[in-house]
């Protein structure tokens, strides 16, 4: 069992490849085909050649004949490195028969290479052949009884409860049933299908069998916190934490547990405990650095987050979390030189972050001559960088200066949905209705189903009150798309109530507003209901938004509707 961690990691199938020689790699797709006809893969021809002719077939995308080829050439030779190209080839193209019919006859080969065994029992799980998978995974435990399987269902357990019943049968009778590792699968199938006390009582029989087991303790606490068992999920914990002290994966998954249970003080507490037995812990520095800037303990974020400013998997979140602590400490312009730092990602909330910061600081030029060196620095981020300065122009209420920018944007980067969009929500629709027109039409070239700019366009039709039909059927296909968006529902019902259509209106608007509380999509809803004659329901949209929205001024409208009635009823 232990030859397995060089040929196959855990249960994953590992994508292995033979170096094959391409001899004439100018051959073209014709003559390919007309070799493919000479050398077809048979029992005469050289093993070598029938491989080429593979390789040749897969790098032309003619996978039937590749496929063809390796399935015989595994079949009926003895190469290890053969079968696992073919079987490779099969599971890319999902070709479950041909894996299988590999897999088996491999097997059959050689019935204790743990390797070819474990890829038939990852097959026949794919393939729903439940009893196979049993008796072959039998077959492993019998060569290795203490073989991990539990991670063997990971990517492929069976989507439905029936054929997770159905396995969780055919392990029970199998002759390893009693087996930890078996015990273990049958209790995540059993957690799966919602049977969470009967999968914590088998995960228990497994830890009497194999108390040491890390995946088994995890197990049975996510068990109970599945459960709902908060005390004696935190009991288990500390339970495991004290037998296994040597253990890091325990230690950091109870960090972790407390963490989320707003246990902050006791997850530092035990943090710092892991970090002093393991300091050079990645996982562990970092959460620690966090819980310590939700605690305000800012020293003890800085020590614990300087540590990986050198970490390849945590670098970039170590420096914006640096950053966020500075500016938490007001120390700003430290927190500027952090975000300077972050990539990858964090990129662009970094930027946003730093703009902030030039804001307070009523540093707005100093914040759009910093974008510009940026938009040198990664061109790859400019099209982010120009909205950027465009939304710092018109916050600096320079809405000419920012448009000038996007058209230079968009000259720059043609055909960037986001900077077409951009300047489309700053167009006016009636001073700027020739160049609007052309620019939507254009986003929706490049992204027709985007249910955003579907709106704008919808809006903005709306807004010029024309194609009133075209602007409802474009509002309608963008709520299909988008069914619980305030904004495409507010389009939708503006459109409608332009048309008369008052009910369809109200529908709409009572939709938008329950979901966005917005006052001036309330005020559409209010006036949607006016218009119908629904006056009981409008005096008490009304009165909400005049609870909600005391002394605004867009009430004004529906206050002047109201007075015709009062006047009536007196």
């Amino acid at each position: 069992m232990r030859q397995i961690n060089s040929r196959i990691s855990g249960v994953r199938i590992k994508q292995y490849s033979t170096t094959i020689l391409l001899i004439g790699s100018m051959l073209s797709a014709a003559q390919l085909h007309a070799a493919g006809e000479i050398y077809h893969a048979n029992s005469n021809y050289n093993a070598i050649k029938q491989s080429m002719i593979a390789e040749f077939a897969i790098a032309y995308h003619d996978i039937p004949t590749a496929l063809h080829n390796y399935t015989v050439l595994a079949i009926k030779g003895n190469s290890a490195s053969v079968k696992q190209r073919a079987l490779n080839i099969a599971i890319e193209q999902e070709d479950l028969s041909a894996a299988l019919e590999i897999a088996t006859h491999w097997v059959l080969q050689e019935p204790k290479d743990v390797p070819a065994l474990f890829y038939l029992s990852h097959i026949a799980l794919k393939s729903h052949e439940y009893e196979l998978a049993s008796e072959t995974l039998d077959k492993i435990l019998k060569i290795d009884p203490n073989a991990e399987l539990e991670e063997i269902l990971a990517s492929i357990s069976p989507e439905s409860v029936a054929d997770r019943e159905y396995l969780i049968h055919a392990l029970q009778t199998s002759s390893s049933k009693d087996n930890p590792s078996i015990l273990v699968l049958i209790a995540g199938l059993e957690a799966q299908n919602g049977h969470l006390e009967d999968a914590l009582d088998i995960i228990n029989l497994a830890l009497r069998k194999r108390p040491k087991a890390t995946s088994y303790i995890l197990m049975k606490a996510n068990f109970l916190n599945a459960l709902g068992n908060q005390e004696a999920t935190l009991e288990w914990y500390e339970k495991s934490s004290k037998k296994h002290k040597n253990n890091y994966e325990i230690h950091i998954a109870e960090a972790k547990y407390l963490v989320k249970q707003n246990k902050t003080t006791l997850a530092l507490d035990k943090l710092e405990k892991i970090i002093k037995k393991w300091p050079k812990q990645e996982e562990a520095l970092f959460i620690a650095g966090l819980t310590s800037i939700d605690l305000r303990e800012y020293e003890k974020a800085e020590k614990y987050l300087v540590e990986l400013r050198s970490s390849n998997q945590y670098q970039n979140e170590a420096y914006y979390y640096l950053a966020v602590n500075a500016e938490r400490k007001e120390h700003f312009e430290t927190a500027k030189a952090y975000y300077r730092l972050v990539d990858g990602s964090l990129y662009s909330i970094s930027r946003r972050s730093m703009i902030s910061i030039f804001a307070k600081q009523n540093q707005l030029t100093d914040a759009l001559r910093f974008l510009t060196q940026e938009r040198v620095n990664y061109p790859q981020q400019a099209s982010f960088l120009y909205q950027a300065q465009a939304e710092i122009l018109i916050m600096m209420n320079n809405k000419k200066a920012a448009l000038r920018l996007l058209d230079e944007a968009i000259k720059n980067i043609p055909d960037d949905p986001e900077l077409i969009y951009a300047e489309v929500l700053l167009l006016d629709a009636h001073a700027d209705r020739e160049k609007l027109d052309k620019l939507l039409k254009n986003l929706l070239e490049i992204e027709p189903n985007n249910p955003s700019y579907l709106n704008a366009y919808a809006y903005t039709l709306a807004l010029q009150n024309r194609y009133l039909k075209e602007a409802r059927e474009v509002a309608e296909y963008a709520t299909e798309l988008a069914p619980e968006q305030a904004s495409i529902l507010d389009t939708l019902g503006y459109i409608t109530y332009l048309q008369n259509d008052f009910a369809a209106s109200a529908k709409a608007l009572k939709q938008a507003y329950e979901l966005s509380n917005s006052v001036k999509i309330g005020v559409r809803y209010a006036k949607s209901l006016y218009m119908q004659g629904e006056i009981a329901q409008f005096e008490k949209v009304l009165q909400e938004l005049q609870a909600n929205h005391r002394n605004d001024p867009q009430l004004e409208s529906l206050n002047s509707l109201l007075l015709p009635q009062q006047i009536k009823k007196s």
